[in-house]
């Protein structure tokens, strides 16, 4: 697994290169618990996020296997009137979350960041 300063570099070049970053956090699917977490923005609860997304994250892997579907969750998309929500699995057992700004984040732009700087991490 990649060390906490490596985890925070990445969550620190996504920031870089996103319009509206709020936060991000790399979470442990199983616990909840972040394994690292970011902020812009000291009012926005990455530790509550963190934990009520990986019960998200884990209901959407149980309905997977309950439809019988020969797919793996790559990411998901919440999108707020305000804010957009991503979560990208990075292993099986760890997942990125991050929050931006709706008004002026270009979500390819977010997903490309994402997707950039998450693809050569061991997490």
């Amino acid at each position: 697994m990649a060390s906490q300063e490596k985890l925070n570099e990445m969550i620190e070049a996504i920031a870089g290169d996103i319009n509206g970053f709020i936060g991000a956090s790399v979470v442990d699917i199983e616990s909840g618990m972040p394994l690292t977490s970011v902020s812009r923005r000291p009012d926005f609860d990455l530790d509550v996020a963190s934990a009520y997304n990986s019960e998200m994250v884990k209901a959407k892997i149980k309905t997977i296997r309950a439809l019988g579907l020969n797919s793996r969750l790559d990411d998901m998309l919440l999108t707020l009137d305000d804010q957009l929500h991503l979560i990208k699995l990075l292993s099986p057992h760890v997942f990125l979350y991050l929050a931006a700004e709706r008004q002026g984040t270009n979500l390819a732009l977010l997903r490309a960041a994402v997707n950039r700087h998450t693809a050569n991490v061991d997490a």
